[in-house]
């Protein structure tokens, strides 16, 4: 199984009807893209120095799954709305 680890920094203008409206977006993708095995993700609590804003979790069955995952066009036009409203996305995908 691979775990896709996101974290996400918003430019400091984005207002929360942006970021809601992406979480909306990415609540839609699970029904839309077979190979999302688990799909988790919410807007940082603790507001420390190094926190980033917003994380998302995905499981997917492998690498190639989750590469199908990434052309799928829902998930393009997704993505295409997050860097808009993003300053800096880090992400790190390893098998568990």
């Amino acid at each position: 199984m691979l775990l896709h680890v996101v974290m996400i920094k918003f430019k400091p203008a984005v207002s929360d009807d942006e970021i809601r409206d992406m979480e909306n977006a990415l609540d839609d993708l699970p029904n839309k893209i077979v190979e999302i095995n688990t799909y988790e993700f919410g807007r940082d609590i603790v507001k420390s120095d190094r926190s980033y804003d917003f994380a998302l979790i995905a499981t997917f069955a492998n690498l190639t799954s989750m590469q199908r995952y990434q052309q799928h066009p829902d998930h393009v036009a997704v993505l295409k709305s997050i860097l808009a409203i993003s300053e800096d996305i880090r992400a790190v995908d390893f098998e568990v």
